[in-house]
């Protein structure tokens, strides 16, 4: 009698839309769920492996013995392979042997769809379920409010490894842990939402997650999963989002994983032009295959249905868009119409975005996407991809570039700084300044700011005071908050004792009052990715490296004044244009001595003039502090 008994959580309408690639909650029928069957309590196991002639679960509890629980193939074509195993439950180790048609091959290869896996080096799943009682409520029913294009976002990138260590132990935190100190941190410094990092679970710490092979599974190396929930549930009680980087570019070749998975190009595409990235060493998903579809929205529908996230940001959109990514001459071939368009990633990513959203309405995507790829951000059905919002990565490189360079030369250079309105609202962008910024000898952000250590800071103050006051959400990476000089190592702590020195406690405290205004002042962010929101004053002062515009929200009398002095030196009596006769009250400058600036401000209320100036009838004279960014209500 055979030790697997026949069961299935498989419907027929499941099997069709499987085939269909219309499945999107796979997640509830594959993998291994511990069940009662006939009044005794074991697992259902079930994986798709349609090129094998045999596949057997091997684990902890039968001494990795192959042959002796071997699952049931379906008879309707589908390649799935299931059964009940009494006696199995939470807990117990195991993975896939399958004995493969082609060629005789054979692999051990861990569940696509496990909900935990064993913690690196180690490459087993683990059988498991939980039945956490979350405590969100309140911010789920307003969650779209917080996550609304027109609210406030500013974002905190983590890498949760690194973040904070337990010196005396020499470890990570863990989720329970961050539940804590990383909650409170964050909701202190006044950050909308968070972004981690890939979380799922990956076998190679130097990937920083980005090479995944639990797809389903947070990563072990912090805790099980139920204690990434009560971290996620932390963050939401407190008012925070969270935002997860999600990974459908590309997967590793590891034994265990997806590659070659039942002995045939399963996941990953067969023609190699497609089905292998040449950069990372890794294998691309084929996106034309139903099944693999099902499979990865499956897997962005789990994260958000299961975890309660707030967001995906969707890693490496461009290497999927285009079929020419990183490759020569000769290394890739055209679609069918003769572009370079991946024709079948574009479909997938408009079905993705058209189910996230259905199921979803209060989340947003967010692509990674560096090329001039149109309509990125624009809704599926006016032809665009239907993602919420795109990172500004033409900014980013911009913005960086210009800063870098040393004052005396940036009245040469004020373009750098001014382009990026030319096309702000073109997509819903997110200005991001990533990890991507800080390694692999870019140096740390405030390692980039030229000349001497008052003006490295105070340069630093007026970027992120640009980067806070143009139009778009934020994105700042963990350590810029307070001036981490050392580039970002994953494997190490960031140098939290920096905050022991003036320069860096006053920074932190400039990033926590930053957050404070744009999140308190409705014209830096109601018409966010609206030309309405925004109005040039002068972009063409070069002579002073000074540029000036308005901020607007829906109601005129939140509009605000923004001007920027690029240069080190004060201005005495800045004329500067206003659009009527106003009173400018000031509101906010990174020169001020708390943020280790020089103090030189504008303390009295100022009133303007009816005397024409930047095609103004009205004009106001300002004083502008030294590499200074400061910010007038407009009365």
């Amino acid at each position: 009698m055979s030790k697997v008994q026949s069961f299935s959580l498989f419907t027929d309408f499941d099997i069709n839309l499987f085939k269909a690639g219309k499945h999107f909650r796979l997640y509830e029928k594959f993998g291994s769920h511990p069940v009662v069957v006939e009044g005794i309590k074991g697992t259902y196991f079930s994986v798709w492996a349609p090129t094998a002639n045999q596949v057997s679960v091997i684990g902890d509890f039968n001494y990795w013995v192959d042959g002796e629980f071997k699952l049931n193939v379906r008879w309707d074509s589908s390649g799935i392979w299931e059964g009940f195993i009494p006696n199995i439950g939470k807990g117990s180790v195991y993975k896939y042997k399958i004995h493969s048609n082609n060629q005789g091959y054979i692999s051990e290869k861990a569940d696509p769809y496990a909900r935990r896996c064993e913690h690196p080096p180690k490459t087993a799943s683990v059988v498991w379920d939980d039945d956490y009682k979350w405590k969100d409520k309140n911010w789920m029913k307003t969650r779209k409010e917080h996550n609304s294009l027109k609210s406030p976002y500013s974002v905190y990138e983590i890498h949760l490894g690194s973040w904070r260590k337990k010196a005396d132990e020499d470890r990570s935190l863990s989720y329970f842990e961050l539940a804590d100190e990383l909650v409170t941190y964050v909701k202190d410094m006044n950050f909308t939402h968070v972004e981690f990092m890939p979380i799922m679970e990956y076998p190679y710490d130097p990937s920083w997650g980005y090479q995944i092979t639990g797809y389903f599974a947070p990563t072990s190396r912090f805790g099980y999963p139920e204690e990434f929930k009560y971290l996620v549930d932390k963050l939401h009680q407190n008012g925070v989002g969270i935002i997860l980087d999600w990974v459908p570019s590309h997967f590793p070749e590891d034994a265990h994983g997806l590659g070659y998975f039942d002995g045939s190009h399963l996941y990953e595409h067969p023609d190699r032009k497609k089905g292998y990235h040449q950069d990372w060493k890794s294998l691309i998903f084929n996106y034309g295959r139903n099944e693999v579809r099902s499979f990865l929205i499956s897997n962005a529908i789990f994260w958000l249905e299961q975890f309660h996230a707030d967001g995906l940001r969707v890693d490496a959109v461009a290497s999927m868009l285009f079929l020419d990514y990183s490759r020569e001459e000769g290394e890739w071939e055209p679609n069918e119409y003769g572009g370079k368009e991946n024709l079948d990633a574009i479909s997938f990513f408009k079905e993705l975005n058209i189910e996230v959203y259905k199921s979803f309405p209060d989340v947003q995507t967010i692509a990674e996407e560096s090329t001039a790829f149109p309509m990125v951000s624009k809704p599926v059905f006016a032809g665009g991809l239907g993602f919420g919002m795109k990172w500004m990565m033409g900014w980013m490189h911009d913005t960086l570039e210009y800063f870098a360079k040393d004052s005396i030369y940036r009245k040469y250079h004020q373009n750098e700084i001014t382009f990026s309105l030319a096309y702000a609202f073109t997509e819903n962008f997110m200005l991001p300044l990533s990890h991507d910024e800080v390694v692999y000898g870019k140096n740390s952000i405030l390692g980039r700011m030229p000349g001497d250590e008052w003006q490295r800071f105070a340069n630093l103050r007026l970027l992120y005071g640009c980067m806070f006051t143009h139009p778009g959400t934020k994105l700042l990476f963990m350590g810029s908050e307070f001036g981490q000089y050392n580039e970002w190592d994953f494997q190490k702590s960031l140098d939290w004792n920096l905050l022991e020195f003036e320069p860096h406690k006053n920074t932190q405290n400039y990033f926590k009052e930053l957050n404070k205004l744009y999140k308190s002042t409705p014209a830096l962010f109601e018409n966010g990715f609206s030309q309405e929101g925004f109005e040039w004053i002068s972009y063409d002062d070069t002579e002073n490296s000074v540029i000036s515009f308005i901020r607007k929200g829906d109601n005129p009398e939140n509009n605000v004044l923004v001007i920027c002095n690029f240069t080190p030196n004060p201005i005495e009596k800045y004329k500067v244009g206003v659009p009527t006769k106003s009173k400018l009250k000031e509101i906010f400058n990174s020169d001020r001595a708390e943020f280790g600036g020089s103090g030189i401000i504008n303390s009295k209320q100022i009133t303007s003039k009816k005397q024409p100036w930047n095609g103004r009838e009205h004009s106001a004279e300002l004083t502008l502090p030294p590499l200074g960014i400061t910010i007038f209500q407009l009365k």
